[in-house]
């Protein structure tokens, strides 16, 4: 594999992985609002000891970041943010178990997101990026692209 070949590998792997993880995030904050409804979810996060602002910070943040990783806009500071809102799906399902099909799902999928965010906060966007055709390329060079 040549060099220019092998960078669009790796180029089309980054945006692969940004755009799965964006639309899981996305799918998971719009679920919130129209499956579960928000009310739902405040009642659901008070129910572990929550405060009904981390339901909406949640929500908002699933949407967003998804939204922003979706988009390639400023991929690596908006899958860093995202970042503690997976460790916390992760501390929700601890105590179901390893599996994600147990009763009230495992861990083992929002630990993946966690790994998965974490590979794209370092790692980029990737190509075809919004971020890519923006002046904050250079404005922000440490968070805007690969």
């Amino acid at each position: 594999m040549s060099i220019r070949s092998s960078h669009t590998a790796q180029n089309l792997g980054a945006t692969g992985l940004r755009v799965t993880l964006g639309t899981i995030l996305l799918a998971h904050g719009v679920m919130k609002v129209l499956v579960f409804t928000v009310p739902g979810t405040v009642a659901y996060f008070e129910s572990m000891g929550l405060p009904a602002i981390a339901a909406y910070l949640t929500i908002f943040g699933e949407i967003a970041g998804g939204a922003a990783l979706l988009a390639g806009f400023l991929t690596r500071l908006a899958a860093a943010l995202t970042i503690p809102l997976l460790l916390g799906a992760t501390w929700a399902h601890s105590g179901n178990g390893w599996v994600f099909s147990a009763t009230g799902g495992g861990w083992e999928f929002p630990a993946l997101l966690v790994a998965l965010a974490v590979i794209v906060a370092i790692q980029g966007s990737g190509a075809y990026a919004l971020s890519r055709w923006t002046p904050i390329q250079s404005r922000f060079p440490i968070i805007a692209v690969a």
